[in-house]
């Protein structure tokens, strides 16, 4: 099933609520970008759905495979520059904590199946961006 995110702007700083029409959270910009930095900004929400994923296909394959682990956390680290074109390149820097009753083996195991997780996977294959259109909106009378 396709994800529909729906945006809804805010009148201070840049401030967004975010929603998948079941849970929202609050979008903003850093006070640098003239926003009032009470959300996560967009390279955060980036960072972060990349950081969930591998967290949660850590637990998943421990728990697939009955390893008993306890937290797993997770730091990630993003460092942008401009490549050749003006494109930019992108390094993200990624460091796991798994704490449990494991080889070294398997945590090996757990880090490589991170590494595959859907997110990770999908930022590094294709895009096609459409183009954005106009949203129909309902005039206030």
């Amino acid at each position: 099933m396709p994800t529909n995110i729906k945006i809804k702007n805010l009148p201070t700083g840049y401030q967004t609520i975010i929603s998948n029409g079941r849970h929202s959270i609050l979008g903003d910009e850093p006070i640098t970008s003239k926003g009032t930095d009470l959300g996560f900004s967009p390279t955060d929400l980036i960072l972060s759905s990349i950081a969930m994923c591998k967290v949660a296909t850590v637990r998943f394959i421990a728990r697939r495979n009955n390893w008993e682990i306890g937290n797993v956390d997770a730091e990630l680290d993003q460092v942008v520059k401009r490549g050749e074109n003006g494109k930019l390149l992108t390094t993200i820097k990624v460091a796991i904590s798994i704490e449990g009753n494991i080889t070294e083996e398997q945590k090996t195991e757990l880090l490589n199946q991170a590494d595959a997780c859907y997110v990770h996977r999908m930022i590094e294959g294709d895009w096609n961006i459409e183009k954005a259109t106009i949203l129909n909106q309902v005039e206030l009378v």
